[in-house]
């Protein structure tokens, strides 16, 4: 199945730098186009709408987490820290599996990336403005194409440090902020779900990607600082697997629930 993914994105590779994250995203779930809260194929061409995710920290934070709270009825702390867990592994899901497939990191930014609230079954829709840019490093096909969105970086130090720049420090930590100020939760807590979510990317995603999962999510997680939030464990079905040291209070809800690889033991 890589190779078939392999092949699949060379295809459309001098066309669209987002080809590799598509094809992984198929071959993850059957479908790029029909992804639960995910504009199809993440690309939004008509932005009539969609507001930039920065309204997220602003003032749409409490849509937000009223929409987290009426799904699953949750108090003011839970119902931010299962909006946070369920939108940071979401939006993360791009540039994590554009790394690990095809060392190629679109730009998250809060501009970059468009929300709206329009769907009432998932917990908000994101996609990714049209002209997105996405960083690559100078071996690969597209960084000769001349295309306006793609960005050159010299080695893989600099592509990991493009991925923090954009997801984190532009996008998650004033998101963060606004909701540590908001309810007071805890930054760690809130880290460990980005934590868990990159990793769980990584290895859900495992089957159709180049390199060990392991060194895949190290990398990513030093780039991001939340290296010391999870550990990677031996599964029952002998893949690895994510054990948290810190918990998305799932286990407050009316009907707790214990999450797989939770630090609270069941």
């Amino acid at each position: 199945m890589t190779t078939a993914l392999t092949r699949a994105a060379r295809t459309v590779t001098a066309a669209d730098p987002l080809a590799p994250v598509t094809a992984t995203l198929r071959a993850m779930f059957g479908t790029s186009t029909e992804l639960p809260g995910v504009a199809p194929d993440l690309v939004v061409h008509d932005t009539s709408g969609w507001s930039p995710a920065s309204v997220l920290a602003g003032h749409d934070l409490g849509t937000l987490l009223d929409s987290s709270h009426r799904r699953w009825n949750a108090q003011p702390h839970a119902a931010a820290a299962l909006a946070w867990k369920a939108y940071t592994y979401w939006l993360a899901l791009p540039a994590v599996l554009g790394y690990a497939s095809a060392r190629r990191v679109p730009l998250l930014t809060a501009d970059n990336v468009l929300v709206h609230f329009n769907d009432p079954r998932p917990l908000v829709t994101i996609g990714l403005r049209a002209d997105t840019p996405v960083a690559v490093l100078p071996g690969d096909p597209i960084a000769i194409s001349g295309l306006p969105h793609v960005r050159v970086v010299p080695d893989e130090t600099a592509l990991l440090g493009e991925l923090r720049r954009s997801l984190l420090d532009q996008h998650l930590t004033p998101l963060l902020d606004a909701i540590h100020d908001r309810v007071r939760l805890g930054k760690r807590t809130l880290l460990g779900s980005l934590s868990s979510g990159v990793a769980y990317g990584v290895l859900r995603s495992a089957d159709v990607l180049p390199g060990p999962s392991a060194e895949t999510i190290a990398q990513l997680h030093g780039a991001l600082g939340v290296e010391d939030l999870i550990e990677l464990v031996p599964g029952r079905n002998g893949k690895l697997d994510v054990q948290r040291k810190t918990c998305c209070l799932a286990f407050t809800l009316p009907q707790p629930k214990v999450c797989k690889g939770c630090c609270i033991k069941s």
